[in-house]
């Protein structure tokens, strides 16, 4: 029995007899990321093999579903995408539809324009939503699963911070960005003996960080979850140097903060709820250690790198069982939930359970210890 919110307007499309399902359609939302392609592909193969359905892509996130944007996919037109990053319907990490801006009478208002995503939803004729995209992204789908829209959701982040999921697609093709740049810096360092700060994304999760600095032997690791000190990172540097280390390398999420200090922000949050962009704490913690230790130091800030380029061997499988499940999802009628892994298994859970909190690292957890005890600093006392 498929499920529905009681919360569905009667106006809202109904929840379809999965047997009569003819037509389905997939946006990407948020952030680009290696594996998407691979989703779409699974998704596509996966409805027209199976069950015969008629997939149309949305372009650009909700937007398309708003501006009426949309393109027929066939099996030939995702041929070979496993291998090709980015996304081939583009993506918008701006467009919000519970929160858009509308111009009127010269002012730029705030409104939930769901409504006109239903309407069009309508419009195209069209049974099912399949959703890709992270914590952003399926919160909207909820918000419209709640308003009677079917739904399937597909988790992506490079953040690899939703919740439910062991890990999300994206992920792991970000952390060999990242791996591959600390290998490269190491020999840079060494030669020069400088102190290399690389800075990575990770707002408010620092998977990313810290398993790229575990890969790629970093001496100091910096995450959101573990506020810092930089008197002990620069003691653990001078440490080192006393021991015949005459380089150090360290990783830093872009959202990590020092003790009773705030994240820095290359563009701050803005009053209206809209997030800010952060930036520039790897030159912050560079110029602590410059100060602190006299050693000269360097910054590299990996940035969109990370979220370029085709995804790793794990990334392309793991986003083309989550296409191809998906397209099972709806199949069995089971809208309002989301793939996920859990171990080796692509099973479901709610997005409504995927969203209740991010899955950040625990400071105290296996990960966090194993970097400690390979000499590792996290900037704070051990």
């Amino acid at each position: 029995m498929s499920k529905q919110s009681a919360s569905t307007p009667k106006s809202g499309p109904k929840m379809i007899d999965p047997k009569k399902i003819k037509r389905i359609a997939v946006l990407t939302g948020g952030g680009d990321c290696p594996g998407l392609n691979a989703v779409i592909r699974g998704l596509v193969r996966a409805a027209r093999i199976e069950h015969n359905w008629e997939v149309i892509g949305i372009q650009d996130g909700f937007d398309g579903l708003l501006d009426n944007l949309t393109i027929p996919l066939k099996a030939m037109d995702v041929r070979g995408l496993q291998a090709r990053g980015g996304t081939i319907l583009g993506t918008s990490n701006r467009g919000n539809p519970l929160h858009y801006p509308v111009k009127e009478g010269g002012h730029v208002y705030f409104k939930d324009v769901t409504d006109r995503i239903i309407a069009n939803f309508n419009k195209l004729n069209l049974d099912v939503l399949v959703a890709v995209g992270g914590d952003g992204t399926m919160k909207i789908a909820q918000a419209l699963f709640e308003k009677g829209i079917p739904v399937v959701g597909v988790p992506k982040t490079i953040d690899n911070d939703l919740g439910v999921t062991d890990v999300t697609f994206g992920y792991n093709s970000a952390v060999a960005c990242a791996t591959l740049a600390l290998d490269r810096l190491h020999t840079t360092a060494e030669s020069h003996h400088r102190i290399l700060v690389l800075e990575v994304m990770g707002r408010d999760c620092g998977w990313i960080a810290l398993e790229a600095g575990i890969a790629g032997g970093a001496d100091v690791i910096l995450i959101p979850e573990v506020p810092f000190d930089c008197n002990i990172i620069c003691d653990h540097i001078s440490a080192r140097k006393k021991k015949g280390s005459r380089f150090s390398i360290v990783v830093v999420a872009e959202g990590a903060f020092p003790q009773g200090g705030r994240k820095i922000y290359e563009k701050e949050p803005g009053a209206d709820g809209t997030p800010g962009r952060l930036g520039g704490i790897a030159r912050w913690v560079a110029d602590q250690i410059s100060v602190l230790t006299s050693l000269e130091t360097r910054v590299a800030v990996l940035g969109h790198l990370q979220r370029g380029g085709s995804p790793t061997t794990y990334d392309r499988i793991l986003a083309t069982r989550f296409g191809v499940e998906a397209a099972r999802l709806i199949a069995d009628g089971k809208y309002g939930d989301m793939v996920c892994l859990k171990g080796r298994q692509i099973k479901a859970a709610d997005i409504k359970s995927a969203i209740k909190k991010l899955k950040r690292v625990n400071p105290e957890g296996q990960m966090v210890k194993t970097a400690e005890a390979l000499g590792i600093t996290m900037g704070r006392p051990q």
